[in-house]
């Protein structure tokens, strides 16, 4: 197996782990709440934190760390997740437990955009496309594989293990890391304020808001997909995890085909994809009429919803490392800021819609979020149109 094989494989493992730690503690909501002596909604409360300081500390760790070596900014950072995720296995109360999802959601972000940097470094240009969708898979074999495991962990032993067997994992992709990742990569160093300057570019800036309202389309609605298919469609809780397995399927799906996109028409392929949003979150309120249509219809939407991932991704680091070269690890981190973002104002956004208009209902929010995202994808296609990225020679 040739050695950019291994980087790659290790590169998804990273995002796996990141992946496992971050949505695991959904699927152990109640056996965290029970031994901590806490209510499931404190307990809830936890996912919410992390996600707001994982999209809040990024940029700044980041920012701050340029200067340092990649490599050893990045193992340092391992460690800081490692300390984390252990000290989520050991937590006693709850306020230990914030700390500790704290911690490692404070360095989190800025792992997996190191990750992306390096994808830059290990992998060709024709095959960064598709390094970088995989990274993207990870996160989706993890809610797929790794929080089901987690889940069952939790509930055969203890929720504790759980933490500890991401911790193994942890250790094991560290010493990986040690041995794969080029130890002296060649960084263009710049003040805070260079590094900013990236965000005043317009193919940047209204990448960054595409991100955003592209996660609150997907989270409109599908911070709610377990009662859309068990109170809206009638699924039985037994079929749930089957359920949801096939859904976490398409997702791996997507991601994939997010790859291909970028390898092909990019950005410009993105605009047909929204309008198939659009039209299939107007309908979704109809579809949940039947079992059959309304989990057709949230098939489809896991699967193109969030294609935009790896063309946005290729976008962001294209630009940065041609024309920003001293900011290529924030823009590299831009897409996992600005996801979560959008992650909150569409979960937030659908808490709301679901007391006002009914669950059923919740689709036509995110079908706004969509319309607002064809207008960004149009309107970031014309940018990058009137200043094209300069091209530079094939590695």
């Amino acid at each position: 197996m040739s050695k950019y094989r291994l980087q790659a494989i290790v590169f998804v493992l990273v995002a796996f782990m990141l992946g496992c730690n971050e949505f695991m503690v959904v699927g152990i909501l109640s056996d965290i709440a029970s031994h901590l002596h806490v209510s499931i909604a404190s307990v809830g409360y936890l996912v919410t934190i992390f996600a707001t300081v994982y999209a809040v500390s990024t940029p700044f760790i980041t920012i701050l760390t340029s200067k340092y070596s990649r490599y050893k900014t990045l193992l340092v950072l391992i460690v800081i997740f490692l300390i984390g995720n252990t000290l989520s296995g050991f937590a006693t109360n709850y306020w230990s437990m914030l700390l500790s999802r704290v911690i490692a959601a404070s360095v989190a972000g800025s792992i997996i955009s190191l990750i992306m940097t390096f994808t830059t470094t290990v992998a060709p240009r024709q095959k960064r496309a598709s390094l970088v969708s995989w990274v993207f898979a990870g996160f989706s074999i993890a809610s797929v594989i790794g929080v089901p495991i987690g889940t069952t962990i939790s509930t055969n032993y203890s929720w504790r293990y759980a933490f500890f067997a991401v911790s193994v994992i942890t250790i094991i992709i560290f010493g990986l890391l040690v041995w794969l990742l080029p130890k002296h990569v060649e960084q263009v160093q710049g003040s805070i304020k260079g590094q900013l300057s990236l965000l005043k570019d317009p193919r940047i800036y209204i990448g960054i808001i595409l991100v955003l309202f592209t996660a609150a389309t997907m989270y409109g609605y599908y911070t709610y997909i377990r009662p859309l298919l068990t109170t809206a469609l009638g699924f039985s809780n037994a079929s749930l995890n089957i359920l949801l397995f096939v859904i976490g399927i398409m997702s791996i799906i997507s991601n994939r085909w997010s790859g291909r996109i970028a390898e092909n028409k990019g950005l410009r392929g993105m605009p047909k994809y929204y309008v198939a949003d659009i039209i299939l979150l107007v309908l979704l309120p109809l579809a949940l009429s039947t079992k059959v249509s309304g989990l057709a219809v949230l098939l489809i939407l896991s699967l193109i919803v969030t294609l935009v991932n790896a063309p946005i991704q290729i976008h962001f680091l294209n630009t940065a490392e041609r024309e920003y070269p001293q900011s290529l690890v924030l823009a590299s981190s831009l897409n996992s800021i600005f996801f979560n973002f959008g992650i909150s104002l569409g979960s937030a956004t659908s808490s709301v819609l679901v007391s006002a208009i009914g669950l059923k209902n919740i689709s036509l929010g995110s079908a706004v979020f969509a319309v607002l995202s064809l207008t960004l994808i149009v309107a970031l296609n014309r940018a990058i149109k009137a200043k094209p990225v300069r091209r530079v020679s094939q590695s």
